[in-house]
């Protein structure tokens, strides 16, 4: 490895501690609580328990080709004093080149290049970050109304390429919020919508591609988080609701004790896809329908009814509530890969690259051969 490609980034990266900020502040992580005979505990995420600290590692040792290897790692981004501090950065490789890449959008990557005719291509980024649960109090709204700053307001209620608010997505939206009074309806009338209307696919590839048109055209309302809860964010989009996708991984179980909800270890195909939408009395609130349906399909023993314990409790906590078990990279869209000779990607959740100009499979870790694990730290 050549350590003088050895590079450190990121606030506190050299000692890649807990910020002093949270340290003084937050109280010391909740033990995991154990999951019942009868099942798993309350799913409750709440900012009491705690902020905790996670490793992700990424490894990747690509084939080279006869041209030029290129590779994109997505780096935390997120910074968002209540619910994930990145903590700093590091990455060594024998890259000829490597530098980190902020995108305009503010999506993070490290940018790798190796030359043709070199040794075989190796690279590996290690990211710490702290994260904690978030849950809206919806019996305390601000007494002043909030607003987002208009250049936000308007990246966050605008159309891209998979996520069109016009034509059938705004008839369906409007069909969806007819006779909600205030911006909480709309937006809860658009969660319970997609819980009731869409389905998990297994057969999708990764996290599905969140082509919303697509879906509300065909009348086929499945496929995965970055499908379902795009659809989210589309329509909350096409009924004037601010509203983002945000994209990142799994890192740690569910201290619920929800199976489906969580992994730990080797986390090569753990990527998940989240949503906000923000409210004038709470600003951004957390959702996540495709969790609801996550559960639905995967929690053991599989195939579980809405009547469901475990559903009922999940399908209440996720609008307004998520288990930081899971890392934020960005909440980009429609991001072209500086010095790539391919097109856009939709958004940036999976390693990422090229040899000999042509892309390698992203949802393939074993072809494009990369590892990620993920390590939570004391």
């Amino acid at each position: 490895m050549n350590r003088r490609n050895f590079i450190r980034t990121g606030v506190a990266a050299a000692s890649l501690a807990l910020p002093a900020f949270a340290r003084a502040n937050s109280p010391a992580p909740l033990a995991t609580p154990a999951p019942t005979a009868a099942g798993p505990v309350e799913f409750a995420p709440t900012p009491d328990s705690g902020w905790r600290r996670f490793e992700v590692k990424t490894r990747i040792e690509p084939l080279a080709g006869d041209g030029a290897t290129r590779v994109w790692v997505p780096l935390p981004s997120m910074n968002e004093a209540d619910w994930q501090r990145p903590m700093g950065n590091l990455w060594q490789g024998n890259a000829d080149f490597m530098t980190l890449v902020r995108d305009a959008s503010g999506a993070e990557m490290l940018y790798a290049e190796w030359a043709p005719g070199g040794a075989l291509p190796e690279l590996e980024v290690v990211s710490r970050f702290a994260t904690r649960d978030r849950a809206t109090d919806f019996a305390s709204p601000s007494a002043e109304r909030l607003s987002l700053p208009r250049e936000q307001r308007a990246l966050y209620t605008r159309a891209t390429a998979l996520l069109p608010t016009d034509g059938i997505v705004r008839d369906t939206a409007r069909d969806i919020v007819r006779g909600a009074k205030t911006d909480e309806d709309k937006a809860r009338a658009i969660y319970e919508w997609i819980v009731d209307n869409t389905f998990r696919d297994p057969k999708v590839r990764g996290c599905g591609n969140g082509d919303i048109r697509t879906m509300i055209e065909t009348g086929n309302l499945s496929g995965k988080c970055a499908d379902l809860n795009a659809l989210y964010v589309g329509l909350a989009r096409a009924a004037g609701l601010p509203a983002r996708d945000v994209y990142g991984i799994r890192v740690a179980d569910s201290r619920f004790g929800y199976k489906s909800l969580g992994k730990s270890g080797t986390i090569s195909k753990a990527q998940h896809c989240r949503a906000e939408v923000f409210l004038e009395r709470f600003g951004w609130v957390p959702v996540d329908p495709a969790d609801v349906r996550k559960v639905v399909l995967e929690e053991p023993p599989g195939n579980l009814s809405m009547i469901d314990p475990k559903v009922v409790a999940a399908r209440k906590r996720l609008f307004g509530a998520w288990e930081m078990n899971w890392l934020a990279y960005n909440d980009a869209h429609d991001l072209r890969l500086p010095n790539s000779s391919g097109g856009e990607i939709p958004f940036l959740m999976y390693p990422q690259g090229e040899a000999n100009g042509e892309r390698f499979d992203s949802l393939d870790p074993d072809a494009f051969r990369y590892t990620l694990t993920a390590t939570e730290l004391g």
